[in-house]
């Protein structure tokens, strides 16, 4: 790259502060586009257009303490905002974020130092004119200046700042998304754990139950009652439910790994209180409140990920300025003011000789081979790709959002309907059962029954917790869990 160069040296050395003083008045012209938010890619109300609870506050005013009421998931929550190791590394991106912002906006102010130097050689020079002058030249000098000063009269510097604050602003929504998905991965790892309890529950009853029946097919079978038909069935229904056992044992073991994992901590025994048990498992779970979906521009404002996408858009949009600027000259300022004497001692004495620079530098780029033009049309496409990724980032929001409320549309009715079907089927096996030992029903009809009783049952524990996860989905996917009960106190 060919570029011209010119340097200026002012012999007034007085008219230097002024002249200070008039580069920083005529500096902070701005280049930057001026920054429209694209319009949200998405229809203005959620599909089928859910009603709104009366007077029923928005997820993003519900602080977290609230919608988890329910103490053992509650402590787990805090236990997680306080130990997880991905939330930390989310805290310490800010921290890095806001360095490099401060890194950035230092280079608008001028960096000031001391210098010092000295020398002695021999010969000296001066000899040639003067006999009497000393075998050895000497000189020191000390001196304080500005080096380099880049005086932003085109925005450049401050186009970068203004990036690097945008990019700092997303740091900090990013550790807000990250929370919010902590909180509910928290959420949801606990309320399967319950589950998780109440199919052990489930699975231990069932071996049980099949365990007996084996039994008793075993005797009829020793007395010629039952063929060996009806005896290996029995023996098949009775190891399956042993494997199942031994399986979900281990679910119920990795499930709690992975919550512990979530929390940095083991998971403490007070958070499995009273989820074993006939009373425990899901139905021992706290009922969540239910939350208004809104509008889809509201995601706008309440979800952090579109707030953060957002901000890289500004950033990649102040880059735009810094290109721009790349067209105009730069002007810099190097400045100094000291003394210089030929005696060490001098320098601090004031008997000193005064010295002082002052030397404006203007870099004006005549022939780049096409590299500002380049860079600038670069800016420009990673300006498109933000806005690109803003706009999908709005997309998805709305899919979940969607995804959500229809769960919550159509997960009550098919909870409801697979608990019947499970009481039916508990129904149909007492019955089955007592027509077997009264030998008016086959043995088959009886295995059969176990078999259907023991689906249902699992079936309605799972359903009721797609039902549950999906209220927390809905919750985090509106933007909610990202404030506290203190914080919301804290701000009233």
């Amino acid at each position: 790259m060919a570029e011209s160069k010119t340097m200026m040296t002012l012999p007034f050395g007085p008219l230097a502060p002024l002249a200070l003083a008039a580069a920083l008045l005529m500096s902070g012209c701005s280049l930057i586009p001026t920054y429209e938010r694209p319009a949200a890619p998405v229809p203005t109300t959620f599909p089928g257009d859910p009603a709104q609870p009366g007077g029923a506050k928005a997820a993003v005013d519900v602080p977290w303490q609230a919608f988890f009421s329910d103490p053992r998931l509650a402590g787990l929550i805090q236990t997680a905002l306080d130990n997880n190791r991905d939330l930390r590394v989310a805290v310490l991106n800010i921290e890095q974020a806001r360095a490099q912002f401060d890194v950035q906006r230092a280079a608008l102010f001028p960096t000031v130092g001391l210098t010092t130097s000295g020398s002695r050689s021999e010969p000296n020079s001066a000899r040639a004119y003067s006999s009497s002058a000393p075998k050895v030249s000497s000189s020191y000098s000390v001196g304080l200046g500005v080096t380099a000063w880049e005086i932003d009269f085109f925005g450049r510097i401050q186009s970068l700042s203004a990036a690097a604050q945008a990019r700092a602003l997303a740091t900090e929504e990013s550790r807000r998304a990250t929370q919010i998905s902590l909180v509910a991965q928290v959420a949801n790892g606990w309320l399967t754990l319950a589950a998780d309890e109440e199919l052990l529950a489930i699975t231990r009853q069932t071996l049980a139950t099949r365990e007996e029946t084996l039994k008793l097919t075993r005797l009829r079978f020793d007395n010629g009652v039952a063929s060996e038909l009806d005896y290996q069935s029995a023996v098949s229904l009775a190891e399956s439910a042993r494997a199942t056992y031994a399986q979900q044992i281990r679910l119920r073991r990795q499930d709690e790994n992975a919550l512990a994992l979530l929390l940095g901590a083991p998971v403490p025994a007070s958070a499995l209180e009273g989820l074993a048990g006939d009373n425990g498992g899901l139905a021992s779970v706290r009922a969540m409140p239910d939350v208004p979906a809104g509008l889809p521009s509201d995601l706008l404002t309440e979800r952090p990920d579109i707030r953060a996408a957002e901000q890289q858009l500004i950033a990649a949009n102040a880059n735009i300025g810094a290109a721009r600027a790349a067209f105009f000259p730069r002007i810099a300022l190097t400045t100094s003011i000291g003394t210089v004497s030929s005696d060490f001692s001098n320098l601090w004495n004031g008997d000193g000789t005064r010295a002082w620079s002052f030397a404006p530098s203007l870099t004006l780029p005549i022939f780049t081979a096409g590299a500002n033009s380049a860079n600038l049309a670069s800016a420009r496409v990673s300006r498109d790709i933000a806005v690109a990724q803003y706009e999908k980032t709005i997309q998805t929001a709305f899919r979940e959002v969607a995804d959500a409320l229809a769960g919550r549309e159509t997960l009550g009715e098919q909870a409801r309907a697979a608990r019947a079907q499970a009481d039916a089927e508990g129904t149909r096996l007492r019955l089955s059962d007592l027509r077997y030992r009264n030998g008016v029903a086959s043995a088959l009809d009886l295995l059969d029954a176990q078999r259907s009783q023991f689906t249902a049952r699992q079936t309605a524990v799972q359903t009721q917790l797609t039902l549950l996860q999906n209220q927390v989905t809905l919750y985090k996917t509106l933007g909610g869990g990202w404030t506290s009960s203190t914080q919301q106190a804290g701000a009233q």
